[in-house]
């Protein structure tokens, strides 16, 4: 590159995950250079409430992009763009000076529960289902602001702009107050406009409080320059392209495939919690079920969309049946890690026998939120015997998973031929197959390491103009990166349709059950 112009052929995604921060540089055809992280502190704040220091997210995101320079040479002179996604949901603040009122409120808050539940049996809410395409929950941002409006007003006092996690850290970089079209729709919007929708905020009784809603910006088609302060801070040129990418869920949907033209693929982001999705080429393609569950989320293709339903509780399960593993080998004087424990899940599934075992993976704590919403949900297990030993269990775990995956897509319409596999599970083997046969797909990994960072920069990428559209930026980074279809098991997957409606009755005559458990005092501690 001596004796001429440096060329720009770096753009830096950065993505803000609840636990973890990263900043993540890729050369313009998608190929991942350097990594830099910090982990991520969230905290309780009262009852059921869950926070972020906002000043600390900033800071800490500053420095990974900062540290990126000690990974790249000469990165200030090549980064031709940044572009920032992040945890979806929950309630940022900031006033007229840009400073932040409180802590950022997280998705994992649940102190709006009882609110959701009055705003679910409103015969309203059948409407504002039907505009914004998405269901209503506790981790979004209305009926986070009805609680504070209800419960504590004043924190709203001197509140001028409430954002998101990624808005806040735009305009941190930019200076700009503005949302991206993803989470604005589908917490306040009209999903066929890609607009905010004043009936919705009318619903939620916000209409005093509009005026805290930022401006809604296209990451694909707009973008603002680095600001002095933030060029200061992360040692990037002033007035570097900045573009807000969509919400976290869709960026890494778009890393990891679910995007792809002529191929009608799903994507199950299989981590602590399991979300599954398909893509919609239109309003039209959109399908909305009886329970007004899940999202609808605007894709960054003109007229296109994510469907989402979300488990709560995905590999949570696993950590749940290997923390009794542990447990009870720890009784015996017998010290085993996770990881060892983790390793000997495939000698207990080859262990099962043939007798059926359903398992109903709501172990969290929050119940469940797709594709129904229950905070009282519990798991359960359905049909043991005297023949089943701890294999069986552990592969009813499994299959649990795999069932809550097909009671997601079921919601959503025809299940896709094939779904594309991320997050930590997506490593197991077995669990492919048994997903696979659940949901009678083939499944697709990627080689893709950071997909979240990689479909915020592809945003940039088409943003930026180094690509005509979203179609060409995917034929670069992302089929070159898809390993060969695992065509599902016909035996999984006949196993698998025998059980799934007893799975779905049996979770439907719990409901009840759960309830009156949620409703029983608490028995006294036995002092033997």
């Amino acid at each position: 590159m001596s004796g001429g112009a440096v060329r720009r052929d770096i753009v830096i995604g950065i993505d803000a995950g609840t636990s973890v921060l990263k900043s993540v540089a890729f050369d313009l055809a998608g190929n991942q250079l350097a990594v830099a992280s910090i982990a991520n502190v969230y905290e309780a704040e009262g009852r059921a409430g869950w926070v972020q220091d906002m000043s600390r997210t900033w800071a800490d995101t500053a420095r990974t992009l900062a540290d990126l320079a000690n990974k790249i040479d000469n990165l200030k002179d090549r980064v031709a763009g940044i572009a920032v996604t992040a945890q979806g949901d929950g309630t940022w603040r900031i006033n007229a000076d840009g400073d932040p009122v409180g802590k950022g409120w997280l998705w994992l808050d649940a102190r709006a529960g009882a609110i959701v539940d009055r705003l679910r049996g409103d015969s309203g809410d059948i409407a504002r289902y039907q505009t914004c395409g998405s269901g209503l929950a506790a981790c979004q941002q209305g009926p986070q602001l009805k609680w504070m409006l209800e419960h504590a007003p004043d924190m709203l006092d001197g509140v001028t702009t409430t954002f998101h996690c990624k808005d806040w850290l735009y305009f941190k970089l930019t200076g700009q107050r503005a949302t991206d079209p993803s989470e604005a729709v589908f917490t306040f919007g009209d999903f066929r406009k890609r607009a905010y929708s004043e009936e919705v905020i009318d619903f939620l009784d916000l209409r005093h409080k509009r005026s805290l809603l930022p401006e809604i910006v296209d990451g694909a088609t707009k973008h603002h320059p680095l600001t002095e302060e933030a060029a200061r801070l992360t040692g990037l040129p002033v007035g570097t392209p900045v573009v807000l990418g969509y919400v976290d869920v869709v960026c890494t949907a778009l890393g990891a495939g679910l995007y792809e033209p002529g191929v009608q693929a799903g994507c199950s982001i299989v981590g602590s919690t399991g979300m599954h999705m398909r893509f919609a080429e239109s309003p039209d393609d959109v399908w909305l079920n009886a329970d007004q569950t899940g999202y609808t989320m605007c894709w960054p293709v003109p007229g296109a969309y994510a469907q989402m339903q979300s488990n709560m509780a995905a590999t949570l399960n696993i950590d749940w049946i290997i923390s009794v593993a542990s447990g009870l080998l720890k009784s015996m004087g017998v010290e085993k890690s996770k990881s060892e424990l983790l390793g000997h899940l495939d000698t207990w599934l080859a262990g099962a026998t043939s007798d059926p075992i359903l398992y109903h993976p709501y172990i969290s704590d929050a119940g469940e939120r797709g594709p129904f919403v229950d905070a009282t949900a519990r798991a359960s297990l359905v049909g043991l015997t005297m023949n089943h030993g701890f294999g069986d269990l552990v592969r009813a775990v499994f299959d649990g998973l795999a069932m809550a995956a097909r009671d997601c897509y079921t919601a959503m319409g025809p299940t896709p031929d094939r779904v594309r596999l991320t997050g930590g599970a997506a490593r197991s083997a077995s669990l492919r197959a048994i997903l696979g046969g659940a949901l009678n797909a083939g499944v697709q990994t990627s080689t893709r390491e950071e997909a979240g960072a990689a479909g915020a920069a592809m945003i940039a990428c088409v943003s930026l103009g180094v690509y005509p559209d979203m179609a060409a930026c995917v034929a670069d980074w992302v089929s070159p990166c898809l390993k060969p279809v695992e065509a599902p098991d016909a035996a999984i997957a006949a196993r698998f349709d025998r059980a799934f409606d007893p799975y779905r009755q049996t979770r439907t005559a719990l409901r009840p059950i759960w309830h009156m458990l949620a409703e029983a005092p608490e028995a006294p501690l036995r002092k033997d």
